[in-house]
């Protein structure tokens, strides 16, 4: 980038700074942000930790006659947030002239029905392609020019290294995010996702003229620091250009930094106006095979170059796996992935399955089901919405559980797959033991499919004989351990209730054969129960 455009920046996003400081009120809701302690994250909303169970609409439905759609579906879904998409073909249909009409009719619409909004900025990237640019960018190949394949093929893929597209997205989200802090001081949007799943499929990075040039120049200083390399499995001290440095993974690593520094770019220009929490979505690779690049879409914030997103794109809050990957296994690896000390796990899209919900509430700060709109059509129309229960039981008491995943209090497992149907929670004195399968008796049925093997359980120490339990498809008891062990027990209460105005609310005591023969029973519908365990001398 010339000297001459890095300072006409700078004064744009000055101007943009003082147009906002001059409009702000000076009561203005807290801004939301993250918090780390330990290693754990809470997203702060209105000053308190936030847990988001949300639903993410369609593409195409960020329009006024699909809106009441998908309103009604995050309705009756019992969803606190919709995560709906702002098309940058709308937004700026020609250069320079910004349409705020439709971000206003999501803040109007939000605030009717007093849900939150995660917006996803779809510009140069939506799922590797720039397919959402505006018409008048499209037009100009030569300006706004694609990735060229490592044998000249072409590719359905922006390039990074296209700096006036970078330009123009940077200064069209600066006004987007200038915009959002005059129109939405309550802070109606919580986050802003910054493109969607960027990178490239069909090719591992761009072989054009201009990006050969910059691929053997030598690797930036700010990838050579040895916290980098070290989770880069690359010696300490490494210098040279990508390939001297990277060897085989020089591609593809090249790229990841690339789509990264172009993205902080733009993040960045829009955090300087407004610093609402901003994220970036991956499109995800196997994490169990570690397959070649080709073989997904490369450049993006995948596991093994996480360390180099969070070099290049420090504007860039978290990065966060869309999982539609299936079993358990694979699963359970990328949400450890992403739960790192410098990042916070949110899964902003997912299929239908409900299994890793308690899982990521554990681990998390949101949770999101893809396309809900399209997906679950109200009833009769359609297929029951899996997430409608949960979130029903839940989104009470959801501010406590995101108090409490941030304070490590939290557990949960789910029914595997295969093998013993048996889990255990360490609870301190107290050893949980859940038992998967349907049915009340103590012989579970096992269902033989794997995907019917749903069932999950979320566990909450309150205190050291007093705890929280939700599940599905178990049955539960205990075994005294540790200070407890080997001395006689029994349930003091065991109460069936839920949430309301943030205290919990009693259904019913259970006793007897709800305790008994077993231990407490958990159907297809999520159940909440409060559990006070004694030991006895």
């Amino acid at each position: 980038m010339s000297k001459k455009n890095k300072v006409c920046n700078a004064l744009f996003v000055f101007a943009l700074i003082s147009i906002v400081a001059s409009c702000t009120s000076s009561n203005q809701a807290e801004m939301p942000k993250l918090i780390e302690n330990n290693g754990r994250y809470a997203l702060l909303v209105d000053g308190e930790p936030f847990l988001m169970l949300g639903g993410q609409s369609a593409n195409s439905s960020t329009w006024p006659k699909m809106l009441p759609g998908v309103w009604n579906t995050i309705e009756n879904m019992h969803a606190n947030t919709l995560e709906i998409p702002i098309y940058w073909e709308q937004f700026e249909p020609e250069p320079g002239n910004y349409d705020f009409s439709m971000i206003k009719m999501l803040l109007d619409q939000a605030r009717e029905r007093d849900v939150r909004l995660v917006l996803l900025w779809f510009a140069t990237w939506k799922n590797g392609s720039n397919h959402y640019m505006p018409e008048w960018m499209k037009k100009d190949s030569r300006k706004y020019p694609n990735i060229v394949g490592k044998d000249g093929q072409p590719v359905d893929s922006p390039s990074p290294h296209a700096t006036d597209a970078m330009e123009a997205d940077a200064k069209a989200f600066a006004h987007f995010m200038a915009y959002l802090k005059k129109a939405d001081p309550q802070h109606t949007v919580i986050l802003v996702q910054v493109q969607n799943e960027p990178g490239t499929w069909g090719s591992v990075r761009d072989f054009s003229p201009a990006a050969q040039q910059l691929f053997e120049q030598p690797v930036p200083d700010a990838l050579l620091k040895a916290e980098v390399l070290e989770q880069l499995n690359v010696p300490a001290g490494a210098k040279g250009t990508w390939e001297e440095v990277f060897g085989m993974n020089a591609d593809e690593y090249f790229h990841a930094w690339s789509v990264a520094r172009y993205i902080e770019y733009v993040a960045s220009a829009g955090k300087a106006v407004n610093p609402l929490p901003m994220y970036v979505n991956a499109a995800l690779r196997d994490p169990l095979t570690n397959p070649p690049a080709s073989h997904y879409e490369s450049g993006g914030p995948t596991d093994n170059v996480i360390p180099i997103w969070k070099a290049a794109a420090p504007s860039i809050d978290f990065v966060a796996p869309d999982i539609y990957l299936r079993g358990d296994e694979t699963v359970l690896k990328v949400i450890d992935l992403y739960t790192r000390p410098d990042n916070a796990l949110m899964v902003p899209e997912t299929g239908g399955d409900v299994k890793y919900l308690y899982k990521v509430i554990e681990k998390g700060i949101g949770y999101a089901p893809f396309g809900v709109d399209s997906r679950w059509l109200p009833e009769p129309d359609g297929n029951t919405n899996p997430f409608a229960e949960e979130y029903k039981l839940l989104f009470p008491m959801s501010r406590q559980l995101a108090k409490w995943s941030f304070e490590g209090k939290i557990q949960s497992v789910v029914e595997p797959e295969e093998g013993d149907p048996v889990k255990r929670v360490d609870l301190g004195n107290w050893e949980a033991v859940i038992r998967f399968g349907q049915g009340h008796r103590l012989d579970l049925h096992q269902d033989p499919d794997p995907q019917n093997r749903t069932g999950k359980a979320m566990f909450i120490k309150l205190d050291e004989n007093e705890f929280m339990a939700v599940a599905t498809g178990c049955r539960l008891t205990f075994n005294p351990i540790r200070e407890n062990a080997g001395k006689a027990w029994q349930y003091l209460k065991v109460t069936e209730g839920y949430y309301e105005n943030g205290a919990f609310q009693m259904i019913r005591i259970l006793n007897g054969d709800e305790t008994d023969w077993g231990g407490p029973y958990f159907g297809e519908k999520p159940t909440l129960l409060h559990i006070k365990l004694v030991a006895r001398e």
